[in-house]
């Protein structure tokens, strides 16, 4: 392995991944919602930055190209099943967290079972574009999480009309909106059109891979 600047972040943003859950263990909320969402914003930088310096510098090493997808997929897992256990396991969410899931362990044991061969499933522009959108959708949803629960304190057991009231009688503060919607409603919705797109692309990249790898699962 060569310790160079390129492989450090990538490694970086290995540890950040299990880095993110633990956030919800140590800090109350919605810290830890902010904290997981700048740790995870960083490191989804530095796969920008890894790469870039790698072919920068003509870095680039087998260590680098096997582990950066491995941080990507640790990243975007775990950030998904945090997100899901704190969004009250949402229809909308799951179905695309599910497809996105299959999808990454699915190609994981098709490379495993390639070997050799696996080179044949080298990242395309479909892929990379694919992680980015997850990676931008995650981001989104956690905005939307940390906003949801500053809502809750707010309501502190209340319903929206009660709220209401309150707010018009003097004894609550206003919760902060964005146009004629509330923030956090805005932002998770926002943060859900993306993670289905990031899944419709998650299911093409892995159908990619599985017509490429084909040829070589057939009996002779």
């Amino acid at each position: 392995m060569n310790w160079n600047i390129p492989n450090l972040l990538t490694i970086l943003r290995l540890l950040a991944a299990p880095g993110v859950a633990v956030m919800f263990l140590y800090f109350r909320r919605p810290y830890a919602d902010w904290f997981a969402l700048s740790l995870f914003i960083t490191a989804a930088v530095t796969d920008w930055f890894d790469g870039y310096l790698a072919r920068l510098w003509k870095q680039e090493s087998k260590f680098g190209t096997m582990l950066d997808p491995i941080a990507d997929k640790a990243m975007v897992v775990i950030a998904i099943m945090v997100i899901t256990g704190y969004s009250g396991m949402n229809p909308w969410l799951i179905l695309p967290a599910t497809l996105i899931l299959f999808r990454e362990v699915f190609v994981s044991g098709l490379r495993e079972f390639l070997g050799n061969t696996a080179g044949l499933l080298k990242v395309t522009k479909l892929a990379k574009w694919k992680t980015t959108a997850q990676m931008v959708a995650i981001a989104v949803l956690f905005l939307g999480t940390g906003l949801e629960y500053l809502e809750g304190i707010a309501l502190r057991g209340m319903t929206p009309e009660q709220y209401a009231a309150a707010v018009e009688a003097g004894v609550a503060d206003p919760i902060r909106t964005c146009g004629n919607r509330d923030c956090a409603a805005f932002a998770t919705n926002i943060g859900l059109v993306l993670i289905w797109i990031a899944a419709i692309l998650t299911f093409l990249t892995g159908w990619d891979y599985f017509r490429k790898a084909l040829p070589f699962l057939r009996d002779k």
